[in-house]
């Protein structure tokens, strides 16, 4: 009985209502702003390259802030989420993960604006910001409930989503391609994870800035290298991708086939879920940036849907299209593997290391948002005792089967986008207010 009712409960928070808002939410933002999310990528990966020493207020730079969200941001979407994409919803799959992306820049770019404008100092006099800050100071007290149910779900949720799916994950991974125990792997996890979180944010931030770009090009390269290597079945193979995502897929080898919604509905949800852009958690990583501007932080943070979506997963998908793997039985994560390995010697074992680097990355993230929604429930006094519970979950995560904690978190996870929409669409004309305005002092600069 309990387990039905939560599963309609998940249902819910993930379903058709919940994916419209999103893409609606974005799609506003990004017309309200007049597709700058688009035009100014090149600015924005300039603004990142300079933000890497930055001096202004904050705790870390801006380059160091984007790649703490991106070390929660990049994990087990853009390896299994994609394949379960495409198993369920076909080729289309991915292609409507790519326009997702594309309007979830907006979102993530506001997210980062209001983050940074309404951000404010704790008890340790560190900057601290995210939803539950621009919900409180930035619509006013009587909307504190809703800063608090975003803490609530975003804290809690991420015990489970943030922690022990990864944990699993990671455990799931190294036993079947390396024979590791899982406890063993838990333990060891639990260790590393307590090295790092100990130290706060900029230990998390300087740990995240090593690992994140090279794990991820590593990803690119090896993909990038199968992807040459089936080169005269690329054109048929994007073909494939945007014409199933008008015309559904007819059935095929093992796959029984999926019409245009579905594919529509996977793409979108899982886009989301690997990029995150619309539930709150990457604003709360670039409110603690060295910076003086929301907006040029926006710009900045809305690379995170960029470098996520449009790079990991389209490698990940186009690996998966052009071996022609989702027509087979492989399903998840497994399906990846498969890909990698008709191409490459141990290819699924890369896959596996890739999977283990993404979870542990997003373990240490993940653990940042959480403490922020701690901090703001309870203090600066729950900090320590939360890192605590975090490092001792992890081997609970990595060695039992989660179950219905699993789709409790996974709850959690969709319903903390309500009140970070609703805020995002209140909050609105500040974006667009502060967009114009450092549009216009860049224009009497020059």
């Amino acid at each position: 009985m309990f387990e039905n009712l939560l599963s309609q409960l998940n249902s819910l928070a993930w379903g058709p209502p919940m994916l419209v808002l999103l893409l609606g939410t974005g799609i506003f933002l990004s017309v309200g702003l007049r597709g700058i999310t688009l035009t100014r990528i090149g600015d924005a990966f300039g603004e990142l390259w300079r933000g890497r020493h930055s001096q202004e207020g904050g705790e870390i730079p801006p380059f160091r802030a984007l790649m703490t969200s991106l070390s929660a941001t990049i994990g087990t979407g853009n390896i299994a989420g994609v394949a379960a994409a495409i198993g369920i919803g076909g080729p289309g799959a991915l292609f409507w993960m790519w326009m997702t992306a594309l309007v979830g820049m907006g979102t993530k770019y506001a997210e980062a604006v209001l983050a940074v404008e309404y951000r404010q100092k704790n008890d340790k006099d560190e900057f601290v910001g995210g939803p539950m800050y621009y919900i409180r100071n930035g619509l006013g007290k009587k909307w504190q409930w809703m800063a608090i149910a975003f803490a609530v779900f975003c804290g809690f949720g991420g015990l489970g989503i943030g922690n022990g799916v990864q944990a699993n994950s990671v455990a799931d991974a190294l036993v079947h391609s390396f024979g590791i125990p899982e406890w063993v792997t838990g333990l060891v996890l639990a260790v590393l994870i307590a090295l790092v979180i100990f130290g706060g944010v900029k230990r998390i931030a300087t740990v995240a800035t090593r690992l994140v770009p090279v794990m991820a090009l590593a990803y690119i390269g090896v993909g990038l290298l199968i992807l040459a290597m089936h080169l005269p079945q690329l054109p048929a193979a994007l073909s494939t991708i945007v014409s199933s995502a008008f015309t559904g897929t007819a059935a095929e080898g093992g796959f029984a086939g999926a019409a245009v919604w579905i594919a529509i509905r996977m793409g979108v949800a899982r886009g989301i879920f690997s990029n995150e852009a619309g539930l709150g958690s990457a604003p709360i990583a670039h409110a603690a940036a060295q910076t003086n501007s929301p907006v040029r932080q926006g710009r900045i943070a809305m690379l995170g849907t960029f470098i996520d979506t449009i790079l990991l997963c389209s490698i990940t998908g186009l690996v998966i299209v052009v071996t022609g793997v989702w027509t087979g039985e492989e399903a998840g994560s497994a399906m990846t593997a498969a890909g990698f390995a008709s191409v490459l010697p141990g290819g699924d074992r890369i896959v596996a290391v890739g999977l283990a680097l993404f979870a542990f990355t997003t373990l240490l993230g993940w653990s940042y948002y959480s403490e922020r929604c701690f901090g703001f429930l309870f203090g600066v006094r729950a900090l320590i005792p939360f890192r605590v519970v975090w490092v001792l979950m992890i081997p609970v995560g990595a060695t039992v089967n989660l179950g219905v904690i699993w789709t409790i978190a996974d709850t959690m996870n969709g319903l903390m986008a309500l009140p970070n929409l609703i805020a995002l669409l209140l909050l609105s004309p500040v974006v667009f207010r502060l967009t114009r305005q450092e549009k216009t002092a860049s224009v009497q600069s020059e």
